[in-house]
């Protein structure tokens, strides 16, 4: 039997992200997400929720632009710091020991600690209420070499990508067969 809950934010697992930005006037900071997705295929176009009191929220409002950085299971300590704490107090590149790199397309940089890095360009903000849903359309992509498999994919096992599940996070095991 099923039982019945009031709305609210139960979907789960949420991918994790850093989502690295920049303005003329600020040091590039990291943000830490969990409400990202697929927004379009064709043009390829990313969505990423963010409160507009975060230091992020305005820096991509500024530029126009940020860097979807996939995290492996290798940097969570640093991945859950730069959610907690604010990029207006704190240079989260320098005390996480995080690692900018230049970008090909955007001014923010990529993070080099993650094997996959999305350069994307603002498209819009859609105000929502507590969030603004930013959909950022794919500029460029970068993946570690190793991390591919013969074909040219991703190899989830080699890049170890974890999840947010309700407060916790949690590491994905293996593929299943259907």
């Amino acid at each position: 039997m099923k039982v019945e809950r009031s709305p609210s934010m139960f979907f789960y697992p949420c991918p994790v992200v850093l989502v690295t930005s920049a303005d003329e006037k600020s040091e590039p900071n990291i943000v830490t997400l969990a409400w990202v997705g697929v927004a379009c295929s064709d043009p390829p176009t990313i969505s990423i929720a963010i409160r507009p009191s975060r230091h992020s929220y305005g820096l991509i409002e500024r530029s126009k632009e940020f860097v979807v950085n996939i995290p492996t299971v290798d940097i969570l300590k640093q991945t859950e710091y730069c959610g907690r704490v604010s990029g207006r107090d704190h240079k989260k590149f320098a005390e996480t020991g995080l690692t900018p790199e230049p970008a090909s397309k955007v001014k923010a940089p990529l993070i080099k600690e993650c094997p996959v890095n999305l350069e994307c360009s603002l498209q819009q903000i859609v105000k929502l209420g507590s969030h603004g849903l930013f959909l950022g359309q794919i500029a460029a992509i970068h993946v570690e070499q190793e991390m591919l498999d013969p074909n040219g994919r991703i190899d989830y096992a080699k890049a170890q990508p974890f999840v947010y599940n309700q407060g916790e996070y949690w590491n994905l095991r293996k593929k299943m067969e259907v």
